[in-house]
Parts: C-alpha cells; structure tokens; sequence
C-alpha cells in the first residue's frame, strides 16, 4: 500500500477542516469501510454542501439522522421480516440490508434539511462561521509613534 502527502491540500480546504486526516484513516482503513448506500458530496457553493445518498426499497419512517460531536450519522433499518408480507423473488437485486454511514462535518457545519426524493436522500449542509471567528480588517494608523 503507498502512502499519499497530502500537506499540499491543507491551505485549500473549506468546510471540512479535518479532512486530510480523514483521507488518511480512510486509506488505512479502507477494507473496514462500508460500500453501502452509495453517496455523493457536493459542494453547492463556498459554504454550502449537499450530501446525496441512494436509498432504494427505504422508507422515510426506516431512516434516521443524528448528528452529535461534528459527527453526522444516517442509519436505514428495514421492518423485520415478520412485520413484513412473505415475498418470493425470481432476482432480487434491490439491496434491503440495514446501514449506518457517519460523515466527520468540519467545524461549524450544520445540517439544514433532508428529503427522501425518488430513492435519493438528500441533506443539506452549510459551514456558519461565528462572527467571532471570521477574518477582519485591521486599521494602520500613520503617525509617529517614535516622537522625542
């Protein structure tokens, strides 16, 4: 397995601060990683993300989203098989197993929105930096402060 630097990308990242490390326990741990539900992370605008994830063959009442510690949680459990109506499928290629999928938010990341559209459930991200932490202007003043 190679190793990647990617000391190169910290000045670049917005929204998701500690994604560098996250790359890094991804790569080590990539055979622990599910694959399933697929997703897609979207960066809508400078603050702003969009997390879709494909959701087929689940209801809104068998999804649920935490979040807690800039930890994001979705988790799909289907109805047990005896509250369920008995089906025999010739193929079934419609995936109806449980998850749980957790995304690391960066900092000040808050969760807007979710909606369940078309098999697609959409959640809707954005970075609120606190005025307190925001880059702000600085006077120079031009006077001799050396005077004797």
């Amino acid at each position: 397995m190679r190793t990647i630097d990617l000391t190169p990308l910290h000045r670049s990242f917005i929204g998701f601060d500690h994604l560098s490390s996250l790359m890094d326990a991804a790569q080590r741990n990539s055979e622990k990683q599910p694959s399933y539900p697929p997703y897609n992370i979207e960066a809508l605008d400078n603050d702003r993300y969009q997390i879709t994830m494909a959701v087929a063959g689940f209801s809104d009442a068998e999804l649920s989203i935490e979040s807690e510690n800039n930890t994001l949680v979705v988790k799909g459990e289907k109805l047990s098989k005896d509250e369920k109506t008995e089906r025999t499928f010739i193929h079934q290629g419609i995936a109806e197993r449980n998850f749980e999928r957790k995304f690391q938010l960066g900092d000040h990341v808050r969760i807007l929105s979710a909606e369940l559209d078309n098999g697609l459930l959409l959640i809707d991200l954005q970075r609120e930096v606190p005025e307190a932490l925001k880059p702000r202007k600085i006077a120079i003043s031009s006077g001799n402060l050396l005077k004797n």
